[in-house]
């Protein structure tokens, strides 16, 4: 089953969350995030329910919260630990946005689904998939680089990000 490891930017509008974990509950993928990332979607829902809502502020913290608890007793086994050891190694253009990469790379996610389109470091771009290239070989044969890419390409048809890459 896919993993995919869901940023906070795609948690946050309501709608969208929801879709998502629909599809996660009918077994389409399986979702993974990590406590930085609910703890990013617990501060930003807070924040709506008191600016767009006209919320108080206890109640609206107090809703945020229930919608994380709720997430993770509904998806028990998405919550990924493990990852403050990488953040800082990828040396992405925006520091804060190391976590996302980190968890990602620990929970093992085939993707990560974001609306972030800042642009990589190719640096650490080439380090994330060397990354993956040496988590193969588990369940089969151990892929090259340039065999990581060629799976991105045929099999999740990221043609664009990988001419980047290359």
């Amino acid at each position: 089953m896919l993993v995919a490891l869901l940023d906070t930017c795609v948690l946050w509008p309501s709608l969208q969350r929801d879709f998502l974990l629909s599809l996660a509950f009918e077994g389409i993928y399986r979702p993974v995030w990590s406590s930085q990332i609910l703890k990013e979607l617990e501060y930003g829902e807070t924040l709506k329910l008191i600016k767009r809502g006209g919320a108080d502020p206890d109640v609206a913290a107090e809703r945020a919260a229930h919608l994380v608890a709720t997430m993770r007793s509904g998806f028990e086994d998405a919550e990924v630990s493990g990852w403050h050891s990488l953040v800082g190694t990828y040396e992405l253009p925006d520091p804060d946005d190391e976590h996302v990469l980190a968890a990602a790379v620990i929970a093992g996610a085939g993707t990560l689904v974001t609306a972030n389109t800042v642009e990589l470091n190719p640096v650490a771009a080439r380090r994330a998939v060397d990354e993956i290239a040496g988590r193969s070989g588990r369940h089969g044969r151990t892929l090259t680089f340039d065999e990581v890419l060629d799976l991105l390409v045929h099999r999740y048809g990221m043609g664009a990000a990988v001419r980047c890459l290359r």
